[in-house]
């Protein structure tokens, strides 16, 4: 039954997803909620900028779905919050999901629901809570029908990254995490590029008939952004989800539009970039 749900997230035509994630705020770090403080405007601006799916929080998710009519993205509903970007972290890290996440994604008309499984170097307890959350999670899905979309997260020591979203984007890293992901249940996938682009075909291997949805990570130019992006799809990704990309861009309706033309009508990066510069503020 969870195909029904997912067949509002993919586009019928590509089979593609766009889901922008706007779910920063869950994790208490002031520097994330940067150019998203007004939640109520964000996402106004992203239902006008039509992406397939938007990801939100329990607190946030109404103020998509309270928006009438038919014509809007899919809700993605992040289930756990966990406090491992801190610089310096915390004495205590923890991970912890909504212990009834996946009945309030139904009564939220969700598509799918979001939750991690990171890897911290020597801070094996994370791992270990994020299966726990997951297991819980997958039971609930099951009996509901809800996509459970898992985000493997290949962490950097903090020391060395300096906080945020310390991505190691090490190929056998992420395949091992991405596997692990796969073997849990996943329905999705939500997988970082790694470093070297040319790998990601191992990352989609080892997701089997998985769909596997690319994080964007921080900004970088629109350029970069769109090439990483033809490169992850025509490797075999069904998909992205882009945060920071799409919501702190100056122009957030045309990176949308740009992106979402390379998703579902295969634009190349130099028509996507036109489309970016013909669009309004």
């Amino acid at each position: 039954m969870s195909q029904f749900r997912l067949n509002r997230l993919f586009n019928a035509s590509s089979g593609k997803a766009l889901d922008v994630a706007v779910d920063h705020g869950f994790f208490g770090e002031s520097s994330f909620i940067t150019g998203i403080e007004d939640m109520d405007a964000v996402v106004a601006t992203l239902v006008r900028a039509n992406p397939d799916a938007v990801q939100l929080t329990l607190g946030q998710a109404r103020i998509l779905q309270r928006i009438p009519g038919k014509q809007k993205p899919a809700l993605v509903l992040r289930t756990d919050v966990a406090n491992v970007y801190g610089d310096p972290l915390d004495s205590h890290i923890f991970s912890h999901h909504v212990p009834n996440a996946i009945e309030e994604a139904v009564r939220l008309d969700a598509v799918a629901v979001c939750a991690n499984l990171m890897h911290l170097p020597g801070r094996p307890e994370i791992r270990e809570s994020n299966i726990l959350s997951i297991m819980a999670l997958r039971e609930q899905a099951t009996r509901f029908g809800m996509p459970l979309m898992i985000e493997p997260l290949v962490m950097q020591d903090n020391a060395n990254a300096g906080g945020g979203y310390m991505v190691d984007g090490d190929t056998d890293k992420i395949v091992t995490l991405v596997r692990q992901a796969k073997e849990l249940g996943a329905d999705l996938i939500k997988a970082d590029p790694t470093d070297n682009i040319a790998d990601y075909s191992k990352v989609i291997a080892v997701a089997g008939d998985v769909p596997v949805l690319v994080r964007g990570g921080g900004r970088v130019d629109d350029r970069t952004l769109l090439e990483r992006t033809v490169a992850v799809l025509d490797q075999g990704a069904s998909g992205i989800v882009y945060g920071r990309n799409v919501i702190q861009h100056p122009k957030p309706a045309g990176i949308t539009s740009a992106l979402m033309a390379v998703l579902h009508a295969s634009a190349s990066v130099d028509d996507a970039l036109d489309i970016i510069e013909g669009s309004a503020a």
